[in-house]
């Protein structure tokens, strides 16, 4: 310091002031975990005899969740909570036909906004289930964990990082589980992958692909209920990834992403200009029509590349909007070889025996009958019949089985709350590098340095 004028240290103390100034304020806001807090990341919840749960939001995806659940053993649906009567009634009717005699008393709640608060307060449920519009979900998610009970969340976990930061502060406060619900790392493929990767089967992974692509223009003729009645303003008013978690969440887990070995870095994002959705609202809509009345500002396609710690790297794409079929990507290559998806196809170095000769040639169709048998998930075999029918393929039925069975045996989840807010902070984050012309944005760690020591999800038998 005895060697700095007073005009240099004012120059440089300025500088590092205004270096401070440009740090977003998300990166800023973890602090050091409150001595009464617990990390979540292996966390296991006392066993329950029984599971009780609450259901708020049944119009869609938490109906069938309902149905499902109230199906499996040890489970008692004892409240159901939706703006609408109808759907109230209806989907306690789903849930008795589906489970029986035991689900005799359920409480219904449906009106006011405020609802969901008095039936937390009133029934005092083990679990709550939320399939609300995206807005709800990080304060549902809290409010469920500080009246006592488990949150498990549809996609994405909470729409801006700091809800994300709120949402593991309850969890940790509270030793309550939040899971956001990625029912894609259930899916047979993804389950495939996951058991090569752990096997070692492609090498070192080095590179991912992600998507969800999907168009979903018709849901834009739901205008007074239903999906397209709310995700229509956000693609107007949005412009980046929406909606990443179903491609990234079986990507990072094949990478153990947060999960000892390495975790996400930064991301830079990329949008081409908005035109589906005006145009279709222009095809389909009179003039005067609301949607014609929208500037749609969210490109049609976004783009985004992920750096993780490790210097590895994951395009994650998202587009509802163009006429093309639906794809997930869902790729994964490593220096042995690639497993990718849609159509399913695995390539590897010295080729698959019996099969190919080497990596210029796909096993794919009929081929993978042979892969199936040899590297299918132990869970997929276990719980492959028991799910079917349950939607999506028995994905949706595989994950509130395992859901369940955790509770009842006391393990850890097979998602936790770090990472369904780091697949979750994609879409505010892209937001971010879209608006600063693909400026790189970093991810923030929620888990205060503890995924280092966080194992690896099991192959679960």
């Amino acid at each position: 310091m005895k060697n700095l004028n007073r005009r240099s240290f004012i120059k440089k103390t300025s500088l590092s002031a205004a270096a401070v100034s440009i740090i977003p304020n998300y990166i800023t806001t973890a602090s050091e975990r409150p001595i009464s807090s617990t990390y979540m990341g292996g966390f296991a919840a006392p066993k329950l005899g029984k599971v009780r749960a609450a259901f708020i939001g049944v119009g869609a995806r938490g109906g069938t969740h309902a149905q499902f659940f109230a199906a499996l053993e040890n489970t008692e649906v004892v409240a159901i909570c939706d703006l609408y009567e109808d759907l109230v009634k209806e989907k306690t009717q789903w849930v008795k036909d589906a489970g029986g005699s035991k689900h005799k008393n359920i409480a219904q709640y449906w009106g006011e906004e405020d609802k969901w608060r008095t039936m937390l307060k009133e029934v005092r449920p083990d679990v709550v289930f939320i399939a609300t519009n995206w807005e709800n979900h990080a304060p549902m998610a809290i409010e469920a964990m500080e009246q006592g009970a488990h949150a498990f969340v549809e996609v994405p976990i909470a729409l801006t990082i700091q809800e994300m930061w709120a949402i593991v502060d309850a969890s940790e406060r509270t030793q309550k589980h939040c899971m956001m619900m990625e029912n894609v790392n259930y899916s047979r493929d993804e389950l495939m992958f996951l058991n090569m990767c752990r096997q070692g089967v492609i090498g070192e992974i080095l590179h991912g692909e992600a998507a969800y692509i999907h168009e979903l223009r018709w849901q834009m003729e739901e205008q007074e209920r239903g999906t397209g009645s709310w995700r229509t303003h956000h693609y107007a008013n949005r412009n980046g990834n929406l909606y990443p978690t179903h491609g990234l969440g079986p990507v990072a887990q094949y990478m153990n992403l947060a999960r000892g070995e390495d975790t996400f870095g930064s991301i830079v994002s990329f949008s081409t200009p908005s035109r589906g959705r005006a145009l279709y609202a222009e095809k389909n809509y009179p003039a005067n029509h609301k949607w014609n009345q929208l500037n749609f500002k969210g490109g049609d396609l976004n783009t985004s590349i992920i750096k993780t710690t490790m210097g590895k790297t994951i395009m994650v794409q998202w587009d509802e909007t163009s006429p093309r079929p639906y794809s997930r990507l869902n790729l994964i290559q490593g220096t042995k070889g690639t497993l990718a998806g849609f159509p399913t196809r695995v390539a590897l170095e010295d080729g698959v025996e019996g099969l190919t000769k080497d990596h210029h040639s796909w096993v794919q169709g009929e081929q993978l009958e042979k892969l199936y048998e040899k590297y299918d998930h132990p869970l997929y075999k276990r719980l492959n019949e028991t799910a079917k029918g349950s939607g999506h393929g028995g994905m949706d039925g595989i994950m509130m089985y395992r859901i369940v069975e955790c509770l009842l045996q006391g393990l850890p989840l097979d998602q936790n709350v770090y990472e369904g807010c780091l697949w979750s902070a994609v879409s505010p984050l892209s937001e971010r590098s879209v608006a600063s012309g693909g400026a790189p944005q970093p991810f923030p760690d929620f888990t205060r340095g503890n995924w280092k020591d966080t194992a690896s999800l099991n192959i679960i038998s």
